[in-house]
């Protein structure tokens, strides 16, 4: 269950300004993301906006306070659950229960992973890289 491209490029956004949040850094719409995007996660209560020409948007809270999963739930609503009503027998009972054991452990992965752990392994990929050698 790969992210879709939305929560995708609004998790990398976050991440960019989760990175400015101890400078108190602003970041504008057009350098993170679509102006759709990012008042969603306004009204959601991660991000505010601040007027004027030095304007744009930060995060409201800490990010070892903001979980994935909350995020992903303002820019994608509730999963939708699947018409399985024409299909009920026991094979596909079981491939209905599997499914939902894969949903669970993926929900709590994501409601245990805050902004903070992904700047942190960002930060690690990022010294990793800038490493050389003679």
């Amino acid at each position: 269950m790969p992210f879709s491209a939305k929560t995708e490029y609004g998790l990398v956004a976050l991440i960019e300004l989760a990175g400015l949040y101890s400078s108190g850094g602003v970041m504008q719409v057009g350098e993170i993301a679509s102006e759709q995007m990012l008042t969603s996660l306004r009204r959601g209560g991660i991000l505010r906006s601040i007027r004027g020409p030095k304007g744009g948007y930060q995060l409201m809270r800490s990010p070892s306070e903001i979980k994935v999963a909350d995020v992903i739930q303002i820019l994608e609503g509730d999963p939708q659950a699947r018409d399985g009503a024409s299909r009920e027998t026991p094979e596909f009972r079981v491939l209905h229960g599997l499914a939902g054991e894969l949903q669970a452990a993926r929900q709590a992965l994501l409601d245990s992973t805050t902004l903070q752990q992904l700047i942190e392994r960002r930060d690690g990929l990022l010294q990793a890289q800038a490493m050389y050698f003679i």
